[in-house]
């Protein structure tokens, strides 16, 4: 193992042979970091935390009590092939969280962006992609397969069905299930997750300009309420726009997905 001289480890942590624990970095008693972990510097692990597998946790980033960061995916299908979980910096995981490594069928790696949290018994499953700005409120869970954008919103209790994607700055709501894909700044709620508008919330939170919200509304409605298929609906609205808010909506429908969409009601 390589511990660096700057780093502090209770002596009641075990840290198996090959593990690499950077400067600045705490492991508190009873953690149990596995040989193929890489902890950048300045991470902090925890009383009882557990990191193993192939996993990699980036600066400054927190792991709270009880979490269980880089363990084998819930999948029937793995037979120990050689895959990873790479963490981003300052995220913070709280207590109870549990973050799987990913799979070879699935591309083989699990990341995580910059500046998350993970609230309690928040659930990341394998191969699933999180960006940057993450909240996943308490018990909440992704399937494997996930992509979620920067900025978003996942209320406690929500659940995420796999494959599916959610746009950057989307928010779900608490004890919602969502089956398909979310628009960027959308606002999905009820237990079956239905689209029902723009986080316009968060929209003004990130200082966006009023114009620009402006824009999203009308775009919103021509979604909802246009003629033609949803897609037809953003093909439209593609050829119509210079709005660099609406465009990313457009480009997130008409890119290729493994499932359908939320559509407005």
């Amino acid at each position: 193992m390589s511990v660096d001289a700057k780093a502090t480890v209770h002596p009641n942590a075990v840290i198996e042979p090959g593990a690499v624990i950077s400067a600045g970095c705490q492991i508190g008693p009873f953690c149990t970091v596995g040989a193929e972990v890489v902890l950048l510097p300045n991470v902090e692990l925890k009383s009882h935390s557990v990191v193993t597998g192939k996993t990699e946790i980036g600066e400054e980033t927190i792991v709270f009590p009880f979490a269980v960061v880089g363990e084998i995916p819930q999948d029937l299908k793995f037979r120990g092939e050689n895959t990873r979980l790479v963490i981003g910096q300052r995220n913070r995981i709280r207590e109870g969280a549990t973050l799987n490594v990913g799979t070879e069928g699935g591309g083989g790696v699990t990341t995580v962006g910059d500046d998350c949290l993970f609230m309690t018994g928040a659930h990341v499953g394998h191969d699933a992609q999180v960006g940057n700005r993450v909240v996943m409120a308490n018990q909440s869970a992704l399937a494997g397969h996930c992509v979620i954008g920067d900025d978003v919103i996942i209320g406690g209790l929500a659940g995420v069905h796999q494959f599916v994607r959610v746009g950057a700055g989307a928010i779900i709501g608490a004890v919602t299930m969502v089956t398909n894909d979310v628009i960027p700044h959308g606002l999905v709620q009820g237990p079956r997750g239905v689209l029902d508008g723009l986080n316009l919330i968060g929209l003004k939170r990130r200082g966006v300009a009023r114009s620009d919200i402006t824009a999203l509304r009308a775009a919103f409605q021509a979604l909802a309420q246009g003629e033609g298929a949803f897609q037809d609906r953003a093909r439209r609205l593609a050829a119509e726009t210079e709005n660099d808010y609406v465009r990313e909506i457009v480009d997130f429908v008409l890119a290729g997905s493994d499932r359908s969409f939320l559509t407005p009601g």
